[in-house]
């Protein structure tokens, strides 16, 4: 479901308005999920309009569920089996509003992407780039080719890491907003 936010905005004298509709879609984003979802992640999505998962699953059963929750976009990562590889891609390019997305599971940093994806991020750079794997946080903009990249870190309990987290956020037109970093104890 996209919700839209409309209203009468004034301008300058009460003798000129405007009125404004826009479309906004909410994201919850996770990855390194590992065969392990935490109850907690449905409670965090629930005013999600879809569920992103950037790889690592870990088994075909945290893909149904999330995709039985909310509509799921997903792709593949380095410890996903050919279930999971058969039914998600390693990398999905698409447009949300007016974003362009691109989202893999292992495609390194600003300054620091990994060669499968250096080559295209350079020369068609998206608006949005997300990865996975490193199990780390990040939301980094990289001024170069004026795109943003999110790592959303683990939300499953295999890794180092010492919490597991989860990003939520919003969509409307060409506008990443309205960011939640969420922290849950491993």
């Amino acid at each position: 479901m996209r919700h839209a936010i409309s209203g009468f905005y004034f301008i300058g004298s009460y003798s000129f308005c405007k009125y404004i509709s826009i479309q906004l879609v909410k994201i919850g984003l996770l990855s390194d999920t590992h065969s392990y979802l935490d109850d907690a992640v449905f409670k965090h999505f629930e005013n999600c309009d879809e569920i992103w998962h950037a790889g690592d699953f870990g088994n075909m059963e945290v893909a149904d569920k999330l995709a039985a929750f909310k509509p799921l976009k997903g792709v593949y990562g380095n410890i996903d089996g050919a279930d999971i590889r058969q039914t998600f891609p390693e990398n999905l390019r698409f447009n949300c509003e007016k974003v362009d997305v691109w989202m893999t599971h292992i495609g390194g940093y600003p300054d620091r992407y990994s060669p499968h994806v250096k080559r295209e991020i350079y020369t068609k750079p998206p608006n949005l780039f997300i990865c996975g794997h490193s199990h780390i946080l990040k939301v980094i903009y990289d001024k170069k080719i004026n795109c943003l990249h999110i790592n959303p870190g683990a939300a499953g309990k295999q890794g180092w890491h010492k919490v597991r987290t989860l990003v939520r956020f919003c969509i409307s037109e060409e506008k990443i907003h309205t960011f939640d970093l969420i922290e849950m104890p491993r």
